[in-house]
């Protein structure tokens, strides 16, 4: 499946959950991450971060598509893709 995460988190937290999202999925902006993931690892990913956030101040959303988007509109600056990016 094709998930879009996005997340809101305490500053404290955000190098853990930043961390966590890269071990699974592709950066794509500040606090967004994409990618094709199975259900099992997604699981594993939720865990994760439910260890690090806290539910009464941070929040994640997680958009599900059973297919990748067939197309990607972008306004303004295109962030850079994964390929773009040296370590």
């Amino acid at each position: 499946m094709f998930v879009v995460l996005v997340y809101d988190v305490k500053q404290e937290r955000v190098s853990k959950v930043l961390k966590v999202c890269r071990k699974y999925l592709t950066w794509v902006q500040n606090s967004v991450f994409e990618g094709e993931i199975t259900p099992a690892k997604l699981e594993i990913l939720k865990d994760e971060l439910k260890e690090i956030i806290d539910p009464t101040y941070d929040s994640i959303v997680i958009y599900k598509f059973k297919l990748k988007p067939l197309k990607r509109e972008v306004l303004g600056l295109n962030p850079p893709s994964s390929e773009d990016l040296f370590i």
